[in-house]
């Protein structure tokens, strides 16, 4: 299996976004996000305060542009010309010279494709719109590749099971170190470059991570302890102690696709009010997994989950919706939530989480990968999901 996405996906992506404009009159598009760049070229890189965008004007070779320091890195995307610019802010703003490879494609005057009416931004970053430095009407276009990211080709579904192999690596890896005693980021570091390291000598030369640091990651980004009941809490470099329970993330970056893999663990014998709840989150967990197939729809799934939690009188320890989409980013849309009526379809690929987080005593979360199948779904991430698994002694 390759380690990144081929030209031939990448080609038939750009068909399928030019047919579903078409009908719109629209021309071309001038997309930001970087996300959808990568999508769309294989191009991956840090967002700074430099624009970069990908001009496209249907029929035409895409374009890259992208600032004089990132024109060999450019040379690593797949079939487009590359176009640099001098730097940022500069004798004159990037966004005017967009508009001027704008109108050399054509574009001006025309509808365009937009995912935002200029650059983003960040670190500072300050400029105009693009419509203030182009005669042309822009369309906004990011929903229509949102809908075609959230339905994963076979090959998509392949990035993503490899990684969700070496997510369940770093993962054992994670729990194999884990010791009353230890603190949570001298774990974590220990974890995350074993598994990075296997990965490098396993996958070889052509592997390329798409993010800066580790491409395995392993951890428990704080939720350690009476921490574990805070959902998104940050690190304190905790130090594990027994009695604990703690609740962790693994994933690995394979092709640009991120696995999610997720397991609550308890240090020491596990008391029976850990038991209970930690059996209780497993049940809702298996519920999802039997609610998910093709023609549901993504509020019904949750729904079904907010029920069991409401009967079995732990609807106050709720905190979040039962799961995302993934991909290229770890939360895409549709999600798992109430407030979401898309309907299930095969080939989109879901977190599958929901938590129960205690106030003042503990947080449990499993969170496993899973595709939507023709006729159910399919479990990418395969980690030891029971209780007497993840007990560290």
């Amino acid at each position: 299996m390759g380690v990144r996405v081929s030209e031939g996906e990448i080609a038939r992506r750009r068909r399928r976004l030019e047919e579903e404009l078409d009908g719109k009159g629209l021309t071309g598009v001038c997309l930001f996000a970087p996300h959808h760049i990568f999508y769309l070229s294989g191009f991956a890189f840090i967002a700074t305060e430099r624009p970069i965008a990908l001009a496209w004007a249907f029929g035409r070779r895409p374009v890259l542009f992208v600032p004089l320091l990132e024109r060999e890195h450019a040379g690593e995307a797949r079939d487009v010309e590359v176009i640099t610019y001098p730097e940022y802010p500069d004798e004159r703003h990037p966004m005017e010279r967009l508009a001027d490879l704008l109108r050399d494609l054509g574009l001006d005057g025309k509808g365009i494709g937009v995912d935002s009416d200029g650059y983003g931004g960040g670190y500072g970053y300050r400029g105009p719109k693009l419509s203030e430095v182009l005669s042309a009407e822009v369309v906004l276009v990011a929903e229509v590749i949102g809908r075609m990211m959230a339905v994963k080709s076979p090959e998509e579904i392949e990035l993503l099971r490899e990684s969700s192999k070496w997510a369940n690596l770093a993962h054992s890896l994670l729990q194999e170190h884990t010791a009353p005693g230890r603190t949570e980021t001298e774990i974590s570091a220990r974890a995350s470059l074993e598994a990075s390291a296997a990965m490098f000598r396993a996958l070889g030369p052509d592997y390329r991570p798409t993010r800066p640091g580790l491409p395995a990651q392993a951890g428990f980004r704080g939720q350690v302890g009476l921490r574990s009941a805070v959902p998104h809490v940050i690190t304190t470099n905790a130090r594990i102690k027994r009695g604990d329970v703690l609740v962790t993330g693994a994933t690995a970056d394979v092709g640009g696709y991120w696995a999610e893999l997720e397991r609550t663990m308890i240090v020491g014998k596990p008391t029976d009010d850990q038991r209970r709840c930690f059996e209780l989150m497993l049940a809702a967990q298996d519920l999802v997994f039997a609610e998910i197939r093709p023609g549901r729809r993504c509020a019904d799934v949750d729904r079904a989950v907010r029920e069991f939690f409401a009967k079995e009188g732990i609807g106050k320890y709720w905190r979040h919706h039962t799961g995302h989409a993934l991909g290229i980013r770890m939360h895409e849309a549709p999600f798992l939530d109430v407030g979401d009526d898309t309907v299930l379809k095969p080939g989109m690929v879901f977190s599958v989480e929901p938590g129960i987080y205690v106030p003042g005593f503990a947080g449990f979360r499993h969170s496993d990968t899973v595709v939507v199948t023709e006729d159910g779904n399919e479990r990418l991430t395969c980690y030891p999901r029971a209780l007497a698994d993840l007990v560290i002694e």
